[in-house]
């Protein structure tokens, strides 16, 4: 009876064997299909599994990862195999990388490239794990390996962007600083460091309020926090003027252009800031040379209203002096005590009427000879300067402006002021002509002239002069403007004349007008005063 329990318990624990066994085998199946699966998944997402037994050197790898350096599997036996695969300037970094890993018993992470034997190249990305033993002796590394060209071209494009980007900022006039919503710096452009005289490392990670003068200065947190706090701009996407303050503490005026931007890392403020002490000082000059300009104007009109009335004036000057000869000889003979006493007085009434025109033969001759300070100037300058105050404000009433400046003409002999007056007059009547005309184009031409001269045109499409002004044109007191004195071409008329050229007009042949004058060219052999 024992023996047959006994017999039934052993045969009862035989089955249980085998069940356990079968049971056992049936897990290392599962589990050998599971790593099986999931080195398919690996493989079919791209990614390279490699091993290095440090002990040996061998190596073993997927599938994936000898496709990745264009070989086969066998090819990548051991640790030269993989370096002899790498490009030449990655193969010393390389082996440093994975010595340091090894002696540090730890993880890395690097790139590198490899040329295929058919000649391509690709980057792969390495993550490398050190596995030791008991001994902490490291046997074992282990890692995985990505294709990571893709990766890397777009961070090249970007990189080159970013370089270009940069080139050109470097360049730009404007200076650009870019802060977070403290007012800390956290950008400043090479044109900003131009500008105030801080080089990037003195400002970066400091309060931009550094670059201001008191009281904005004290102010300006103060202007971010309540903007941070109600939203309400002011001064973002709008430009303003505004002081700022060089490192040596001088003050500028300058003009200020704020950009905001948002991103993953909060909201920074983007300033564009252009000096515009340079433009001021020009400003200035200009009102200055507007002003020379018109003193001279009124100076030249007083000077030709006196030549006209000098030449109007000397004929009744005259004819009165006749008169008056003519009433002291009708007195001769008069036994009248009172007679000789009105001859005496017509005498000298008479004298007097020759000293009156003898002063105004002189003060025409002196208009007449025109005379003035010539020098030698540029002919771009001086059109630079005139069009500046002739053209202010031209472009907002539609009206094409065009330069055509020959090459080969450089300067003439010229009083520059009162050039000026004669283009910035023809330039003036050439806009004003133009203001009721659909097509509104003005040109500038200068040209080599004849006998070493220089020929300066002005064209415009208004409506031209009429055939019955056209002879008297240059006339004083001659004007087609309603509330014009005729005494603008007049002026020009004698300035260009008393230069040793000459002004004409004639009619445009696409409607308008052109005026033309003339100026002596300099000889080349003189220097430049311009």
């Amino acid at each position: 009876m024992v023996a047959f329990v006994l017999g039934e318990v052993q045969m009862a624990d035989m089955d249980r064997g085998a069940n356990l066994y079968g049971n056992i085998g049936e897990g290392m199946e599962l589990e050998r299909q599971r790593d099986e699966h999931l080195r398919t998944v690996v493989e079919d997402a791209g990614i390279g599994i490699w091993e290095v037994n440090l002990l040996t050197g061998a190596i073993s790898c997927s599938a994936a990862t000898a496709r990745m350096f264009g070989v086969a599997c066998e090819a990548l036996a051991t640790y030269e195999d993989v370096l002899a695969l790498l490009h030449p300037e990655d193969r010393q970094s390389t082996a440093k990388a994975i010595k340091r890993c090894i002696k540090e018993h730890g993880a890395s992470e690097f790139d590198y490239r490899v040329l295929r034997p058919d000649g391509t190249m690709s980057w792969l990305g390495q993550r490398s794990q050190v596995y030791s033993d008991r001994d902490n002796v490291p046997t074992h590394m282990r890692g995985v390996i990505l294709d990571i060209s893709k990766q890397k071209k777009v961070e090249g494009e970007l990189k080159t962007r970013e370089e270009h980007l940069r080139s050109v900022l470097e360049i730009v006039p404007d200076a650009m600083i870019v802060i977070d919503d403290r007012g800390i710096i956290r950008s400043f452009s090479a044109a900003a460091n131009r500008l105030f005289g801080f080089a990037a490392s003195e400002t970066i990670g400091r309060n931009v309020s550094m670059l201001m003068p008191e009281p904005d200065r004290s102010r300006h947190d103060s202007y971010i926090a309540r903007y941070r706090d109600t939203g309400d701009a002011h001064v973002i996407g709008v430009g303003r003027f505004v002081t700022g303050q060089r490192q040596d503490g001088s003050t500028f005026p300058l003009h200020l252009s704020l950009v905001e931007t948002r991103s993953g890392e909060g909201r920074h403020f983007t300033g564009f800031v252009r000096d515009l002490t340079e433009r001021q000082e020009t400003q200035a000059k200009l009102q200055e040379l507007q002003s020379e300009l018109a003193h001279m104007s009124r100076l030249t009109a007083m000077g030709e209203m006196a030549s006209t009335l000098a030449h109007e004036l000397n004929q009744p000057l005259a004819a009165v002096g006749n008169f008056l000869n003519g009433c002291r000889q009708l007195l001769e003979g008069s036994q009248d005590p009172v007679t000789s006493k009105v001859q005496d007085a017509l005498g000298m009434a008479a004298e007097q009427i020759v000293r009156a025109g003898q002063i105004i033969r002189h003060l025409r001759d002196f208009v007449a000879r025109g005379e003035t300070e010539k020098r030698i100037e540029r002919v771009a300058k001086l059109i630079e300067e005139a069009g500046a105050l002739a053209f202010v404000g031209a472009r907002e009433q539609g009206i094409k402006i065009h330069f055509a400046v020959d090459p080969s003409v450089n300067n003439v002999v010229a009083d520059k002021i009162q050039v000026q007056q004669v283009l910035i007059n023809l330039l003036l009547n050439a806009i004003e002509a133009m203001q009721h005309s659909t097509r509104r184009e003005l040109t500038l031409f200068v040209a080599p002239a004849k006998d070493n001269m220089v020929a300066f045109s002005v064209s415009d499409t208004g409506t031209g002069v009429p055939d019955d002004i056209a002879p008297r044109l240059f006339e004083p007191f001659m004007t087609t403007k309603l509330q014009g004195m005729g005494v603008g071409l007049s002026i020009s008329r004698t300035i260009v004349e008393s230069h040793g050229g000459r002004i004409w007009a004639e009619p445009n042949e696409g409607g308008g007008s052109i005026f033309h004058f003339t100026l002596q060219a300099a000889p080349v052999s003189w220097t430049d005063a311009g």
